[in-house]
């Protein structure tokens, strides 16, 4: 048996809530690996409608073991108010269910103060950030001044690694001409908090390494998606972790053999949110039918996203860069009713043919889609369980996408209903 690892092969919001939720049936282990909390995943189970942003997808089933890794950074106030507001759909959650690393960073709050101040003083060249201090956090990860999980148990190094976090912030606020963040308030929010969040600290690595041992299935669940990877996304407006599935094994503590099928989650067409280079994106009235049909809302922030056809050079290069096994499709629904489709199979600059997306920022902004035109379907799509009850022009659509992204398709999503799965290879077979 497979573990798997599920990811974004688009800019994210492809979906994967409800195809976790449908792969973690067959899971024992469900584990987060990078991200934070503004990443939401939206779940639909026998009509009731979760919202999840820190808390793997596999919470809301029994009998599953929820793992925030290491690779994550982690707001406790906004887990715990995760945790409760979960609760209250009648889901139990207890340091059984759910474990996090107890060497995960923490986000503070005021990792949200330096987060908006900076995207403000960029002003028309911020980056989209959501303004939860996910950037910031991972900062101080990087530059070995985070606080993390298990420092909360030390009193005395928190002190020290307070002093040393707010020398650093307060500078660069200062020079934003921003207030300034005082150490005492710091504190008492750091003590208020500790004893809700200590609990649920585990040494998440062993655990696993015991779960692997024993035989059991894994599911790694990736946030965001490969276009906003660190390395190898539309830098530098990006995620500031990496999003591809290489991240599943260091974000978790396990070995890359550990990680087993990547299954890409690809929108059957293309959304954005935030600023940064779209090829294929519709500034007219197909993008907003599309937007609307899809119901293309975030689910943390509200914001209203970007559409645009499918764009076959990104989701294959995606699927190059994240070792990607397969595609879920998702949304193919949403296309029911057009009469004509486009996707993306090249880029012009230059007046040039190009086959990837250039890592240069001027050139991203710069290349111009090719298009392959198909016809669409009337027929509805919506809730279909098997390719015989799919149109054949949506079948055609389908594997024409296979063969320019360079992947098959392992899953077909035809609503965010958990059953309205058509399943062409069980991943965990693999």
């Amino acid at each position: 048996m497979a573990n798997v690892a599920v990811v974004g092969s688009q800019w994210g919001d492809e979906g994967k809530g409800k195809i976790v939720d449908w792969l973690s049936s067959r899971a024992d282990v469900v584990v987060r690996f990078q991200g934070g909390h503004n990443a939401g995943h939206t779940l639909v189970i026998n009509g009731v409608v979760y919202k999840l942003s820190l808390l793997p997808s596999g919470v809301v089933r029994p009998g599953k073991l929820s793992v925030i890794g290491n690779g994550v950074v982690v707001d406790p106030w906004a887990l715990l108010r995760e945790i409760e507001a979960i609760k209250a759909q009648g889901v139990e959650i207890t340091p059984d269910s759910l474990i996090v690393a107890e060497n995960c960073p923490l986000i503070l709050p005021l990792h949200s103060t330096v987060d908006k101040a900076r995207e403000e003083a960029r002003g028309a060249n911020r980056i989209g950030t959501t303004g939860r201090g996910i950037g910031p956090a991972y900062e101080d990860k990087v530059a070995r001044r985070a606080i993390r999980l298990c420092d909360l148990a030390d009193e005395a190094l928190l002190g020290e690694k307070v002093d040393q976090l707010l020398f650093h912030h307060n500078a660069l606020l200062r020079g934003l001409g921003a207030a300034e963040l005082d150490k005492a308030e710091l504190m008492a929010q750091l003590h208020e908090v500790a004893p809700k969040i200590l609990p649920y600290a585990a040494v998440v690595w062993e655990r696993l390494d015991e779960a692997r041992r024993q035989g059991k299935r894994i599911l790694f669940e990736g946030a965001q998606g490969a276009m906003l990877d660190v390395d190898h996304g539309t830098y530098p407006f990006v995620t500031s972790s990496n999003t591809v599935a290489g991240n599943a094994a260091a974000g978790s503590g396990m070995g890359p053999g550990a990680v087993g099928h990547v299954l890409g989650i690809t929108k059957a067409y293309t959304t954005r949110v935030g600023s940064g280079p779209f090829p294929t994106e519709l500034l007219d009235e197909t993008g907003d039918l599309i937007g609307q049909r899809g119901r293309e809302f975030g689910t943390v922030t509200g914001r209203k996203r970007r559409c645009g056809w499918f764009d076959a050079v990104l989701v294959r290069q995606a699927i190059k860069t994240g070792g990607i096994t397969g595609i879920a499709l998702t949304k193919l629904d949403v296309l029911d009713g057009f009469q004509e489709l486009k996707v993306c199979t090249g880029y012009r600059y230059k007046g040039e043919i190009i086959h990837h997306l250039p890592a240069a920022q001027t050139a991203q902004a710069e290349v111009e889609p090719v298009y392959e035109s198909f016809e669409g379907w009337s027929e509805s799509t919506q809730g279909a369980r098997s390719w015989a009850e799919l149109p054949a022009t949506a079948i055609k659509y389908i594997r024409r996408i296979e063969e320019l992204i360079e992947a098959p398709v392992t899953l077909l999503s035809t609503s965010p209903e958990r059953d309205d799965t058509i399943l062409v290879k069980d991943p965990f077979e693999d």
